[in-house]
Formats: C-alpha cells, structure tokens, sequence
C-alpha cells in the first residue's frame, strides 16, 4: 500500500478510523497488560489517536510513529500542545509532555528506536494493512520489540470479500499465524460490533466483530 494512499486520506479527511474518544477496549482491558507506570508505550500508525493522550495520563510516555503531517500536527494543535521538534534518520520527531510522535515510516524504526517501549498498543496498524503488509509489519517491525514487550492488539472481524480495506478483516487463526512464533497471543474479548457501525451495514457487511488480544514477546 503506497503512503500516497494514506497521505490522500488525511488531505481529504476521510478518516472514519478516527474516533473521538479513547478506545473502550483499551480502557477496559489495559490493567490486564500489567505494565507499570512510566513504561513506555508505543503506538504505531497513530494517526492522531486520542488513546496516545489516554496512555500518557496513566503515567505512560508515548512514543508514536504516523506518516501525515496533517495527523501530527492536529494531535498536538488538539491537545493544545506545542511540540519540540528534531530530526533523526527515523523521521521529524515532535515531543511534548510524555508524547513523542515521529513523522515518518514505521518500518524505518530500528531496535535502537523501540529499545526503550516495554509496550505497546496496536488498535488501527495491524487492520490498516493488506495482507502481504501485514506479515512484514509483524516479521520486520514487532521483531524489533524488545523481550519481554507486552500490550494490546485489536482486530476486526468481517467476511472480507464483502468490503474492500482498509480496515481489513484480521482473524484469530491469521493472528496466531502472525505471532505465534514471538510471542503469546491470548484473546481476551470478541465483542459483535455491527449494530454500532452503520457504515458496515450500508456496505452489505452481514457480520462484524472487534476482538482484543494480550501479546507478550518472549526471549529471543
């Protein structure tokens, strides 16, 4: 999926994967991911996710990676941030508070970069990528999670060849697949979602659930 597709999205505003709220799945099952206070958590393809704010106000620094500017610019313009900013062969990096989001190609990012994110929180990156993307973002990126790294992964659900991704259906057999061999995937939730995404229905999608899974990497 080329970045122009992204880049188009956001100049055009068509980012019905945003939402005005931080995700409930999140709220409701972070304490199961047992990370303490001031473990860094990273979230990547943020966008301008409100759930970077919600992680920061549990005393969590946010490292975040997106490739719009529009996004960055607006996380911080929204929160009433005004971020320092340098660049780094990862990307223009901009930090405020306990937020740092680097604009720039999550695939850039080395273990030098994720060295310090005991966490992380994966809500639209998996699910926005087709499916070849998808196992490089998992064999090339996770990959590069320190040991012991745990968090969130949240999918949907959905018969895909009755709606074109992104987001892309992602089911349990294709996370297990995806990362069974580095880490401990258990599902903690699968909720049916589809009376509550009109967008789906007009579509013709006849089926539609979020699952949310605990990820923990395992030694190397």
């Amino acid at each position: 999926m080329d970045p122009t597709f992204w880049h188009d999205r956001w100049q055009a505003n068509q980012i019905g994967f945003h939402q005005d709220t931080p995700t409930p799945l999140l709220l409701k099952h972070w304490p199961a991911v047992g990370v303490e206070p001031g473990t860094r958590v990273f979230v990547p393809l943020a966008g301008k996710s409100l759930d970077m704010a919600w992680l920061a106000s549990q005393g969590h620094p946010v490292l975040g990676v997106e490739l719009s500017p529009l996004a960055v610019d607006a996380f911080f313009a929204e929160h009433g941030l005004s971020p320092q900013t340098r660049e780094s062969p990862y990307g223009v990096h901009h930090v405020a508070a306990d937020i740092e989001l680097i604009r720039g190609d999550a695939f850039a990012l080395d273990e030098a970069a994720l060295a310090g994110c005991r966490a992380v929180f994966d809500r639209a990156a998996l699910i926005a990528l087709p499916p070849e993307l998808r196992t490089r973002y998992v064999r090339e990126l996770y990959a590069r999670l320190p040991e012991g790294c745990r968090g969130l992964l949240i999918t949907l659900e959905y018969p895909q060849h009755e709606k074109n991704g992104p987001p892309f259906a992602v089911h349990e057999d294709e996370v297990r697949e995806l990362y069974g061999r580095d880490w401990t995937v258990e599902l903690l939730e699968r909720r049916d979602i589809l009376a509550q995404q009109p967008g789906f229905v007009a579509e013709g999608v006849t089926a539609l659930s979020t699952a949310v899974y605990r990820i923990v990497r395992q030694p190397r």
